[in-house]
């Protein structure tokens, strides 16, 4: 490897401030906030969306294609169609 070209990896603070959830990893981003975490001085980036948030990853999505957009269709609006005809 070349000397000079890498940026450093170390161990950084994430902070998920919707769910209050702190993440440890090996990471290369660069900040200049630093955190005691645990008695160590690491760097500290906040986030707004991780795993713990997100909502594919909570199970907390919404499933629209259970039964297709047809069929919702009909259930909201089919009594205005069959009182018409």
């Amino acid at each position: 490897m070349k000397k000079g070209i890498h940026p450093a990896y170390r161990t950084v603070a994430f902070h998920d401030t919707s769910a209050d959830t702190w993440f440890t990893v090996g990471s290369t981003i660069k900040t200049d906030r630093t955190i005691e975490l645990d008695g160590k001085m690491l760097p500290y980036v906040p986030l707004d969306v991780s795993s713990a948030s997100h909502a594919y990853y909570t199970g907390k999505q919404k499933e629209f294609a259970k039964e297709g957009s047809a069929h919702r269709f009909n259930q909201r609006f089919g009594r205005f169609f069959t009182a018409a005809k």
